[in-house]
């Protein structure tokens, strides 16, 4: 907690030479803006005379005229911005201060005081700066301690004027350990107090830290009880403090699911905010809370609050009947609470025509017609970045997972045209939403086949990932993966584009994400590739990133990595060529990920590269002329799990096939009868015949397809 301030010395903070200030002059043709150099000796004289008597009245020795200084002041910045700048400037704000935490000052004095304060903090965000900057939050929160209910309710209405403004760093609430608690034993003594406090909360919970904080420290059981409160104001934030209490916090959701206020469980007191009597903001504000304990596995997806009230209420706030700004967070609430689960999809897709009704959301701003729309205009322009935003983010969870719901989407008025012209919004937030709507479409291997390659939507999606921020590359090139899949006619033009050096550069990425699609595009890219791309693909990453990214301490870099590796090994010219000129550095690469400590599903698909490279007719004399690797294939046809027993059966056939390829000039050193030969002497026969009784279907019958090569 601060220390009480010392008194102020009588100085302006306007200490500068001069000010610029900035005239608009407008005439029919043009606005221009010019910096006019006012001297700061003019300046001051204007503050002055119009507002420095109300600053001296504060450093009157004699009380009572302080305090009516005081009410005089109050009178004055009463919806007067420039006046509240000018004292600020004059230095009001730490006299005012220090006379709040004087405990020689009567209790209407410090009251005042508050009161005063909370006036200039309904200024302009400059206001609010210079009072955090004056140490405002920390000197009111001490100051919480005296016990009168009149100044506590002016202290705590200050501040939460302060605090809600987005200038302000609402950590300050949590610097001292003291505070939340003692908020928490204000927030009952009155209606101010409940509803001065939770609208506090409401603003300073933007963590997870902060969420643990608050309820740590009694907030639900606090605020729980005002949820029935006389007074909706006290009613409407309460509610939303558990709105962000809940928001993807495990923890606090699996509590509120279980508190019971008055003999009902709070579920169902968010069910009745939710009817349609009550007003708009408290029927979406209870959604949200609901959808947010649904998402964080409190509620189930298929309860019936959730299915006939949580979902039917979002989709109603889409409507056109509802304020635009409600809108959006409908939407983006729906979206929130549809993306896990398939059958919500299905069921929000076709109450009250969703998909359809999301259209209307691209037609704003709407067109002006007379001089009398012109503000209408600017409420549509504030909003239709956000309705856009919106309703792509409720298409992508729309359409992640059902073909039909994608169709449906891809057939309303111009939707794809909408989401190309979305990749390219100046707004960063549309742009990353339009890319997550096309993502979700490009599962479907019927729009890959239609839409996408009709509309070119590669070309935007290519000029989008040559600059853009990490979670819009993310999202980019996740969906590029898709559109590089073997039967998306978008992969020609894309190879053609010159992308593998693109997505080169993406595995070289701090980003594991990012990383990870680079290699998964270019492991999609090889899928049955021809030779001459696979090179490219080599040349381009080069071998030492390739042995660098099979060394990657992330779990999924490296198991895409494999995946990439496995299919540009495939096809016994392309195996035999890549094994002869990197044939020992991959041999020791995939010795190591063997020995190391990695899952299941790794080591399956290093066996697996094994198995292929047995399939190639000199690149398997590495594996033959390598008795530790066949030591350790020997190990996994006798593991426990069926994977990796299958992958090492796969590879040892491999190895002992005694078809040669007549078409092919590349030949073994070893013959296959000789391979045959030394795999028995190590033991591979009695492996093989022991297989042959697996319980496995698949492994049983590729065991007695190696064993029918011994009698060949």
């Amino acid at each position: 907690m601060a220390c009480l301030l010392e008194a102020p010395l009588r100085i302006s903070v306007l200490s500068v030479s001069s000010v610029k200030y900035l005239i608009l002059i407008t005439n029919t043709f043009e606005m221009m803006t010019i910096a006019v150099e006012i001297p700061h000796y003019l300046l001051l004289q204007e503050v002055t005379a119009t507002s420095r008597h109300y600053v001296d009245r504060l450093f009157d020795p004699d009380p009572q005229k302080v305090l009516q200084g005081v009410i005089d002041m109050k009178n004055a910045v009463i919806g007067n911005n420039k006046q509240k700048a000018n004292l600020i400037v004059l230095g009001a704000v730490p006299r005012l201060l220090y006379l709040l935490q004087q405990g020689s000052s009567s209790e209407e004095l410090r009251t005042e005081c508050a009161v005063v304060l909370g006036s200039l903090a309904m200024g302009t965000e400059n206001n609010i700066k210079s009072l955090v900057d004056c140490h405002l939050i920390p000197a009111l929160l001490q100051a919480l301690v005296f016990p009168d209910l009149i100044f506590i309710e002016a202290c705590l209405r200050c501040l939460r004027t302060v605090l809600i403004s987005p200038v302000t760093p609402v950590q300050l609430l949590y610097t001292d350990p003291t505070v939340v608690p003692h908020l928490m034993s204000l927030m009952n003594q009155s209606l101010r107090t409940q509803e001065y406090t939770t609208q506090i909360i409401f603003h300073c919970c933007k963590t997870p830290e902060h969420q643990t904080v608050l309820f740590n420290h009694g907030a639900i059981q606090n605020i729980a009880p005002l949820l029935i409160s006389t007074s909706y104001k006290v009613r409407i934030q309460a509610l939303k403090c558990f709105s962000v209490l809940a928001y993807e916090n495990t923890q606090v959701s699996l509590t509120l699911v279980n508190v019971i206020v008055n003999g009902e469980l709070l579920s169902s007191i968010f069910v009745r905010m939710m009817q349609r009597d009550k007003p708009i903001e408290m029927q979406l504000t209870a959604a949200k809370c609901l959808t947010y304990m649904c998402r964080a596995g409190a509620i189930r997806t298929d309860d019936c609050c959730i299915v006939l009230k949580t979902l039917p209420c979002l989709v109603r706030m889409c409507s056109k009947e509802h304020l635009l700004e409600q809108r959006v967070e409908g939407a983006e609430t729906l979206a929130f609470l549809l993306e896990p689960d398939v059958e919500l999809q299905r069921i929000a897709s076709i109450t009250d025509q969703l998909v359809a009704m999301l259209a209307d959301y691209f037609k704003y701003p709407s067109s002006v017609s007379t001089i009398t729309d012109i503000k209408r205009l600017d409420h549509d322009l504030k909003h239709a970045h956000e309705l856009r935003q919106a309703a792509f983010k409720l298409y992508a969870s729309l359409g992640s997972n059902d073909e039909d719901i994608r169709k449906k989407i891809t057939e309303t008025e111009n939707m794809m045209d909408r989401i190309v012209s979305g990749l390219s919004e100046s707004s960063i937030k549309v742009r990353l939403a339009a890319v997550r709507c096309l993502h979700s479409l490009s599962r479907s291997v019927q729009q890959l086949r239609t839409s996408f390659h009709d509309h070119a939507v590669w070309k935007p999606l290519m000029k989008l990932l040559q600059n853009a921020p990490d979670e819009v590359l993310v999202m980019a090139s996740s969906t590029l993966c898709n559109l590089l899949l073997e039967f998306s006619p978008s992969k020609e033009p894309i190879l053609e584009s010159g992308v593998i050096d693109l997505l080169c550069s993406l595995t070289h990425s701090e980003s594991p994400a990012l990383r990870v699609n680079g290699i998964w595009a270019l492991m999609n890219m090889a899928f049955q590739g021809d030779q001459k791309v696979k090179m490219e693909i080599l040349q381009s990453l080069g071998t030492e990133q390739l042995f660098c990214l099979l060394s990657d301490t992330d779990p999924n870099v490296l198991m895409k990595t494999l995946g990439l590796l496995r299919n540009l090994l495939s096809t016994r010219p392309h195996i035999d060529q890549i094994m002869s000129t990197h044939g020992k550095q991959i041999m020791q690469a995939v010795t190591l990920i063997l020995e190391g400590d990695h899952s299941m599903e790794i080591k399956e698909q290093t066996i697996c590269i094994l198995a292929n490279i047995a399939d190639g007719s000199t690149a398997k004399d590495l594996i033959m002329t390598n008795d530790d690797m066949l030591q350790k294939m020997k190990y996994y046809m006798g593991h426990s799990n069926v994977k990796l027993q299958l992958a090492a059966t796969y590879c040892i056939s491999n190895l002992i096939w005694n078809e040669e390829d007549g078409n092919y000039c590349c030949v073994s050193n070893l013959s296959s009868q000789a391979r045959q030969d030394k795999l028995r002497e190590m033991g591979f026969v009695d492996v093989l015949h022991k297989l042959t009784q697996a319980l496995d279907p698949n492994l049983c019958d590729r065991a007695k397809t190696a064993m029918q090569q011994y009698l060949a």
